[in-house]
């Protein structure tokens, strides 16, 4: 008589590399902080560093930190980042506490990350987002006005 193993598998981001994932697993990984849609300042020529800000991309809706038009947003934002497995280390500039950034690190998802507590508010409750925080595009004005040095940044 067999016994059979009463442990769960081990959940898809750990158990598969990046390449093998499916576009909806990959697409999971993001957590909904809207950090990576936030404008940033790059001084790297002149010695410096990539520095955030709080001024959000025109198509990022700053209350649910999702954006207004993903499928479509490069025809809007011509230099939206598009996200991918081969992309993902020549991307240095995401948050420390990104899902993507973690994995490739090999650190596993933060304790309040949406896969692991099955809601997807957990990223604000756990205030990691920008709701709250950020400003409209249009309403910021001058970019070098709003550089902010968030701990998850």
């Amino acid at each position: 008589m067999s016994r059979t193993s009463s442990a769960a598998p081990a959940p898809f981001w750990r158990d598969k590399p990046f390449s093998e994932l499916s576009r909806s697993e990959w697409e999971s990984l993001c957590d909904g902080c809207g950090l990576c849609c936030l404008h940033k300042l790059d001084y790297t020529q002149d010695g410096g560093a990539i520095v955030y800000t709080n001024v959000a991309c025109r198509l990022l809706d700053i209350d649910s930190c999702r954006c207004m038009n993903y499928k479509s947003r490069r025809d809007f934002v011509p230099d939206c980042i598009s996200l991918t497995p081969s992309r993902l280390k020549s991307i240095t500039w995401l948050p420390k506490s990104c899902a993507y950034r973690r994995l490739s690190e090999g650190r596993d998802l933060p304790r309040w990350h949406p896969l692991l507590t099955g809601d997807a508010s957990s990223v604000h409750k756990a205030k990691q987002s920008i709701r709250g925080r950020a400003v409209a595009e249009e309403r910021a004005g001058n970019l070098g006005d709003h550089e902010v040095e968030w701990p998850e940044i």
